[in-house]
């Protein structure tokens, strides 16, 4: 059974409630995921699975919007933590970025180059939480076959996105889902996942499982 690492936690979601239910569709395919909310400590040494996903909000919150909250919510990311992730790259791990990854690890420069994207303040932004259409393109095992669908959540929007992202859905013309090679590994962002009615939805369910087993290098199988 290969083994996913969530890292999870920070403000203004309910991590406890969407890494559970991201581990639940994942151990559907026989991905056993572990999480944990002590990011620098787990990331503190060589990491031993095979999947590693970011489920988190940690950040430095350098802005005067955020000024009155109190330091602990204030993360920097380890210098070891940053050579763990890249390391797993190296020997061609899968990581998987859930919605707010493009937030997190704001004081490491490599990160968006890394994921994908980032979010720029004061550009990016979201709509309220609602019905949202995803469309979905083809031309990628991960999403190939797949019908559009409706679900709750919210729209990231206006991402600094790097040049050769090519998008496997979208929904209002921004970029939600894309996977790309990143050294010997393989890295995929899913803008979605804000709670637990994300994770309901069957086609958006099937295309994490998707994503997970081609993160892992494995035949891409699930149905939709």
């Amino acid at each position: 059974m290969a083994r996913n690492l969530i890292l999870s936690g920070g403000l203004f979601h309910d991590f406890d409630a969407t890494s559970s239910a991201l581990a639940q569709v994942l151990a559907e395919v026989g991905i056993e995921s572990e999480i944990t909310d002590d990011i620098a400590g787990a990331l503190s040494e060589p990491s031993e699975v095979q999947l590693i996903t970011v489920n988190a909000l940690r950040w430095q919150m350098g802005l005067d919007r955020f000024a009155d909250l109190r330091d602990e919510w204030r993360f920097e990311l380890p210098a070891q933590a940053r050579t763990t992730l890249l390391d797993h790259l190296d020997r061609g791990g899968g990581l998987l970025g859930m919605h707010t990854a493009s937030i997190c690890f704001d004081d490491w420069q490599g990160w968006p180059r890394v994921l994908g994207a980032s979010w720029s303040w004061p550009a990016s932004h979201h709509p309220p939480l609602g019905w949202t259409g995803v469309r979905v393109h083809g031309g990628h095992p991960v999403v190939e076959g797949l019908r559009d669908f409706d679900l709750v959540d919210e729209v990231y929007s206006d991402l600094r996105v790097l040049p050769d992202v090519r998008p496997l859905a979208s929904s209002n013309g921004q970029p939600l889902v894309w996977a790309r090679p990143v050294r010997r590994g393989r890295v995929l962002y899913d803008a979605l996942g804000h709670d637990t009615r994300s994770y309901d939805n069957e086609i958006h369910r099937t295309l994490l499982q998707r994503a997970a087993l081609w993160l892992l290098k494995r035949p891409v199988t699930v149905r939709d």
